[in-house]
């Protein structure tokens, strides 16, 4: 992978500040950070030369891992896309419960958002309405937007969930999709490696989980259906009945064909 960590280039043109220094492993990685020094001086996004920061890798799987690039909007998306026709798109979905106070710890500390009343509801969704929050907790959207200009066969879906129960088989599945060897050793890091492990995180009480669960209710019931997989387990972990999402589906078509009727 390259030797910056999250790349930000379509978001951000990689001008993001960086809290730890990029890897210097060889010529390559030093090649890598000259050429992005280079592209992120631009004031638009060029496509072409994004590509060439690549060219050092040959033929070894090489790309990009930015969580924000969930954010990119259909433009962005497609014109990427176009310019890929090959390229591969991975989606790690999370319960947005959790993903959003992930985010929301991730943002106090980097100083993204200003220390809160853990206890106050109107603080906290003061918060979760932060489009840097917002954006990224509500995995259906962003499965429908990128899938709108992926190839069917060239986008997976994973689970966060996935990662946590068996990272090894998380691994093997992904590397499987890319079309690389899951057998090879993955460098000097273990599989269920994690640098967020030692990382202090808010604390999230059962009122506030609760008040969470409500806010994310019809994202967490839509991720159900339209994601399956260990989505399917999310709305019962608050107490939703996904039988009941599906009533409600069921009267609203109902609702709609007898408007189509009438008109």
């Amino acid at each position: 992978m390259p030797p910056r960590k999250e790349l930000h280039y379509f978001d951000e043109l990689s001008r993001t500040k960086r809290a730890f220094p990029p890897r210097r492993r060889d010529e390559r990685d030093l090649w890598f950070l000259e050429k992005i020094t280079s592209l992120s001086a631009q004031s638009y996004i060029d496509l072409d030369n994004y590509a060439r920061l690549f060219e050092a890798k040959a033929s070894l799987l090489s790309g990009d891992i930015t969580p924000a690039y969930s954010m990119l909007n259909d433009e962005v998306i497609q014109r990427i896309v176009d310019h890929f026709p090959r390229l591969k798109v991975i989606f790690v979905a999370r319960d947005p419960v959790e993903r959003a106070w992930s985010q929301l710890s991730m943002a106090v500390s980097v100083q993204m958002i200003k220390p809160f009343d853990l206890n106050d509801i109107d603080e906290v969704t003061r918060n979760l309405l932060h489009p840097g929050v917002l954006l990224r907790s509500y995995p259906s959207a962003i499965v429908a937007r990128w899938k709108r200009h992926v190839h069917p066969g060239q986008f997976r879906t994973y689970f966060f969930d996935d990662l946590e129960k068996n990272p090894l088989e998380l691994r093997r599945s992904i590397l499987h999709f890319l079309g690389a060897d899951p057998g090879k050793p993955s460098g000097r890091l273990r599989v269920d490696y994690n640098s967020q492990a030692g990382k202090k995180k808010l604390r999230l009480s059962e009122k506030m989980r609760s008040h969470l669960a409500q806010f994310f209710k019809k994202e967490l019931e839509a991720c159900a259906v339209e994601l399956g997989g260990s989505a399917k387990e999310w709305p019962a972990r608050y107490g939703f009945s996904l039988l009941c999402f599906f009533a409600g589906l069921a009267d609203n078509l109902d609702l709609l064909l007898w408007r189509d009727w009438i008109a």
